[in-house]
């Protein structure tokens, strides 16, 4: 079940970009397609949303989005290169005007020192400008990290738009 509050910022979204004729892609590895999925819960999306890539393994993100193997082996999936990465990758695979990008440790295990649960970097690219990222702490369990991530990643759209 998809938290109120989270529909409404997507439905919120959805609304200023179909106002801009503009389209979202998605790419998401420690969501596993919640921010996709949060926006085509909402009736109508499909003039808005393009398409989405959950790319949760490192094959996955290289095979779909174009993200070097090498990068990642370099400096690890959830960084911000790789976010970048992510994001230009969802662009240049889609017909969309704007991609969003997250890869995190959503947890409980797989955080270090260097790289705690709740670390998430974003990604945001838009067609004719520079990309933007964006890294983030969340408290909390593997829920509340990855709803967190999913608000987040809306307000970085919003706010690239704006």
């Amino acid at each position: 079940m998809i938290d109120e509050a989270i529909l409404a910022e997507a439905a919120a979204l959805l609304a200023h970009l179909r106002a801009r004729g503009e389209m979202i892609a998605t790419a998401e590895s420690c969501t596993g397609g919640l921010i996709a999925g949060a926006l085509t819960h909402v009736p109508g999306s499909s003039d808005v949303v393009e398409r989405g890539f959950v790319t949760y393994s490192n094959a996955a993100k290289t095979e779909m989005l174009e993200v070097p193997a090498d990068l990642i082996t370099l400096v690890g999936a959830v960084s911000e290169q790789v976010a970048a990465a992510m994001a230009e990758g969802a662009l240049r695979r889609s017909h969309a005007d704007v991609a969003v990008s997250v890869t995190g440790v959503a947890g409980p295990g797989g955080g270090s020192m260097e790289k705690p649960v709740g670390l998430v970097w974003f990604g945001l690219a838009r067609r004719g400008a520079a990309t933007v990222t964006m890294q983030r702490v969340f408290p909390g369990d593997r829920a509340s990290v990855r709803a967190q991530t999913v608000a987040a990643a809306f307000a970085l759209v919003h706010h690239s738009i704006a």
